[in-house]
């Protein structure tokens, strides 16, 4: 059959990378996946050996020692890493956002100083904008860091659901400097935290309580951090200058949306695998029930929407790339995959009747999986608002 979700005009090398990492999917993730998830376990094992294949540096250029990849490159891999299971890409999304707003607002002393051990996934990244009752609204941040008479900063508060927030060694978390700015989102700073892996105090002042129990997603870390009195170096503020950090956050989350679209197409696209092979097995009134009309018309609209997703997808990155403005497409991208991934799980869960419900089937896992990434990154209707300023824009 026509296979689904293909990326034309992709080069050699492209393609070599990407089909690596669907076998690896399908030979390594796929058959530890649902054990891995009914443990909660962290994919130690399978994070490795990313490690070993270059992943955690892939969009990190070759002279820190990374493959100078393109976003386009790394989101097609997620989009099968995703297919595999969700919180393996997981472990390496933080990771790359960090990566790419240290490479693209650090200080050349950051950028050498951090890109070559992330680039070989020495150092892991994480990066923390929420906080408790904070949701979408960041100008309203109250994790304060307050300038010393050295230049160096003191800093108090709590920030919530980070994305490997025990596992991780680098953290990019955005506080509020007051320095008397005339718009909230300018007094806003973003700060490198270097810290161990682990739980509890993990260096002075910083404090990493527990993992944050899930209905889904299990297997990465999800924490809080609180700070209390820990003083940041000067150099760690990222960029350099305070007062800068909304616009540095913003940059990363919007590659984060496309991250978060593909891990959408990535799981859709298993869930209309798992929906077919079904389909095509289980028999009723003496034929198998892939030749009802029914559920034929359920499969042709599942194939559309991850069609329709995964172009979406491929766009916004490919906008990114060339270096123009995307954050409507970001947008419109994120919504779309998030949208329909969430319809065509749900669909292939009712093309396996009861057996959908049984946890030993791997849609069960899907179904948990999905309804995260209509939220990851910013809600639906924070997805809305941002396309719909944007395209009013353009009839000013």
């Amino acid at each position: 059959m026509t296979r689904l979700a293909q990326t034309p005009g992709l080069t050699d090398e492209q393609i070599a990378i990407v089909a690596a990492v669907r076998d690896f999917a399908d030979r390594v993730i796929i058959p530890a996946a649902q054990e891995l998830e009914r443990t909660d376990t962290y994919p130690t094992e399978i994070v490795e050996q990313l490690r070993e294949m270059g992943l955690f540096g892939i969009t990190i250029p070759e002279e820190y020692g990374g493959l100078g990849e393109s976003l386009l490159t790394y989101a097609l891999c997620v989009e099968e890493i995703a297919r595999g299971w969700m919180s393996v890409s997981g472990v390496i999304n933080t990771h790359f956002i960090v990566a790419h707003m240290i490479r693209h607002h650090g200080t050349l002393e950051q950028r050498a100083r951090y890109l070559p051990r992330m680039a070989t996934g020495e150092l892991r990244g994480a990066f923390s904008m929420s906080e408790p009752g904070l949701g979408s609204d960041v100008a309203a941040i109250r994790t304060a860091a307050v300038r010393q008479d050295d230049g160096d900063y003191v800093v108090d508060g709590q920030k919530m659901w980070l994305t490997n927030g025990a596992s991780s060694t680098l953290v990019a978390v955005l506080v509020r400097t007051d320095e008397g700015a005339s718009r909230p989102h300018d007094d806003l700073t973003a700060f490198l935290i270097e810290k161990p892996a682990g739980f509890g105090e993990v260096v002075p002042g910083v404090t990493i309580p527990g993992k944050i129990d899930k209905m889904g997603y299990k297997g990465i870390d999800t924490t809080e951090m609180v700070l209390t009195g820990y003083r940041a170096p000067a150099d760690t503020v990222l960029g350099g200058r305070p007062g800068r950090g909304f616009r540095h956050m913003m940059d990363g989350v919007e590659v984060g949306r496309v991250n978060v679209a593909a891990r959408a197409c990535g799981i859709a696209l298993r869930a209309f695998e798992l929906g077919v092979r079904y389909a095509r097995q289980r028999e009723t009134f003496g034929s198998p029930i892939v030749e009802h009309q029914a559920i034929a018309f359920r499969i042709a609209e599942m194939a559309t929407k991850v069609e329709a997703a995964h172009q979406m997808m491929v766009n916004a990155a490919r906008l990114k790339d060339s270096g123009a403005r995307n954050d409507v497409a970001a947008g419109m991208a994120k919504y779309l995959a998030s949208e329909y991934c969430s319809q065509v799980t749900e669909a292939s869960f009712r093309i396996h009747g009861g057996y959908g419900y049984a946890s030993d089937y791997e849609i069960s896992r899907l179904m948990r999986e999905a309804p995260f990434l209509l939220i990851g990154e910013g809600t639906s209707d924070i997805q809305k608002q941002i396309i719909s300023r944007g395209v009013l824009r353009s009839y000013d």
